[in-house]
């Protein structure tokens, strides 16, 4: 007979949800109506037309958002039309940690795009600016420097260009 821990099973906990193609926003406002802690980093995209200009505020990460449930209410998520699949997050508090980083480069002034992979490099911590104190992983040394934000869970990671005098070596 298997013992549940009532008080883990409590906890609301942080879950991937793989969504379908084009639906990140459609399965955010889904879980905001069924009462549930969501997160999906937005980046702004401008497209210039012949006589106009849009703005676009486009995932950051196409395909995931990360929603915050209960485990016995997980299945909330999971059966919506616009969710492909749950992906449960083994190390929480590794995870908190790399998501919280990546929205404050999303809220910052800075420009935050999209890594296509995440590779090997030096690692840093930025000690000035509005994101002091977040540790990356740098990817280009040049006077800018591309930092890698990365988010291990999903194999994806965020690109911030910051100076380099505003980084130090970890």
């Amino acid at each position: 007979m298997e013992c549940i821990d009532e008080a883990a099973v409590s906890e609301n906990r942080w879950y991937v949800a793989h969504t379908k193609s084009r639906a990140e926003k459609k399965l955010q406002q889904y879980c905001v109506r069924e009462g549930l802690e969501v997160s999906l980093p937005c980046v702004t995209s401008v497209r210039k037309y012949q006589s106009k200009t849009a703005r676009f505020d486009l995932p950051l990460f196409p395909g995931y958002l990360f929603v915050r449930v209960n485990p016995l209410h997980k299945t909330v998520v999971a059966q919506s039309s616009h969710c492909a699949r749950l992906l449960e997050v083994p190390d929480q508090h590794a995870f908190v940690r790399q998501l919280a980083d990546i929205e404050a480069a999303v809220s910052s002034e800075l420009e935050v795009c999209l890594a296509p992979q995440i590779v090997d490099g030096v690692r840093v911590v930025i000690k000035s600016g509005p994101l002091r104190g977040i540790e990356g992983v740098v990817e280009k040394r040049t006077g800018i420097v591309d930092v890698l934000l990365r988010l291990d869970f999903i194999g994806q990671a965020a690109v911030v260009r910051i100076h380099v005098s505003e980084l130090e070596a970890l």
